[in-house]
């Protein structure tokens, strides 16, 4: 993977990055990803549905990617706004209408709903929380994705005091 950076910060234009990786497949269900200097990741299906099961769904990966997504861009908001947290745990899940990818065009192929459940472990008030909740999701590139495509999208964030 390799990372360009196409103007600087001080610059009237946009501040674009690009990052690239590549993939095979090799005519079944499973595609490797090469991300570069940041390793492999596989893609697959469960045997029941055709595929080896030697990796989890593109959906899944999608939405790792909002866990991890939502991750990076909350603890660059919580450093930003002096939040201080230990930890934050994700517990996700989707919903698709398994219709749309066997081929009828009147139902969409991607998800229906996504609901996101992240615990962040702190010793700051549920209203500090909602400050960063509310910026990190503003902010949040996967999440927007996801939102801007139509999907009913729940996220419930809970504070958990430390041990």
């Amino acid at each position: 993977m390799s990372t360009e950076i196409i103007s600087d910060a001080s610059s009237a234009e946009p501040l674009l990055r690009r990052k690239t990786l590549t993939a095979i497949n090799h005519g079944d269900m499973r595609t490797d990803v090469d991300c570069g200097a940041f390793g492999f990741l596989t893609t697959d299906e469960p045997v029941a549905h055709g595929g080896t099961g030697e990796g989890p769904s593109p959906l899944q990966t999608v939405l790792g990617a909002l866990c991890g997504c939502e991750s990076v861009t909350f603890h660059r908001t919580a450093t930003e706004l002096g939040f201080s947290y230990q930890s934050i745990s994700f517990a996700g899940e989707f919903t698709i209408d398994i219709r749309g990818r066997l081929g009828n065009r009147s139902v969409r192929p991607h998800f229906q709903t996504v609901r996101l459940e992240a615990t962040v472990i702190t010793e700051e008030s549920e209203e500090r929380l909602r400050e960063v909740v509310e910026e990190t999701e503003a902010r949040c590139p996967v999440y927007n994705l996801i939102s801007d495509a139509g999907v009913k999208l729940e996220a419930r964030w809970i504070r958990q005091l430390p041990d």
